[in-house]
């Protein structure tokens, strides 16, 4: 005859339930004393110890990181690049300017300057005004009977703009020595460019 299985009865599988580990219980248990944190430090107090990723106020790993990855050049060129392949597509009977590939919704203004890219199949000959080709694009134009144009570039991209503007006074002033030992003043230097420049 069996007994009748009861709640108290249920045991887990060996190994299912741990006792939880009771530090600071004297020296015999192993975790006594500085129960398992070590000696002294921020990380040994009551408390709620060390954010993730705070390194003692040195900067941390994650912001660290960017700064090794290159940068982003501010002075970058935004070409509109056009595939000849897009050119197929497009109707008109003269030659393609950037005005027309503007008109036609291929780039974004007449303002950026235009580049012509091989990719894409062109079967046409065409007449194409740009600011750059790709040696494969003007060998295919040309193989096809066309011809490339390469213009000017005007945009406000050529020449690089300098992040700060510093006058050439500025310079005057430290070569004169202004601020420094036995040096004038910044209003005696200005006084006396202003002289020179008058006379």
């Amino acid at each position: 005859m069996t007994m009748p299985l009861t709640l108290d009865d249920l045991r887990g599988g060996p190994g299912s339930h741990r006792e939880r580990r009771r530090v600071g219980r004297g020296h015999g248990s192993g975790k006594g004393k500085t129960a398992g944190r070590g000696t002294k430090g921020q990380k040994s107090r009551s408390g709620p110890g060390v954010r993730r990723g705070f390194e003692g106020g040195q900067l941390p790993i994650q912001r660290r990181l960017p700064y090794k990855r290159g940068f982003t050049n501010i002075y970058r060129t935004p070409w509109e690049v056009v595939n000849l392949g897009r050119l197929e597509d497009l109707a008109t009977a003269g030659a393609i300017t950037p005005d027309v590939l503007f008109a036609s919704g291929v780039t974004r203004g007449v303002e950026f300057p235009v580049k012509i890219l091989a990719g894409g199949e062109l079967t046409r000959a065409v007449i194409i005004h740009a600011h750059a080709f790709s040696e494969a694009a003007k060998a295919t134009v040309e193989q096809l009977g066309g011809s490339v144009e390469q213009l000017e570039r005007t945009d406000e991209w050529v020449h690089a703009k300098p992040r700060t503007r510093r006058l050439s006074l500025n310079r005057d002033l430290k070569r004169a020595r202004v601020g420094k030992v036995g040096g004038p003043t910044r209003r005696e230097a200005i006084a006396a460019a202003g002289e020179k420049q008058e006379s």
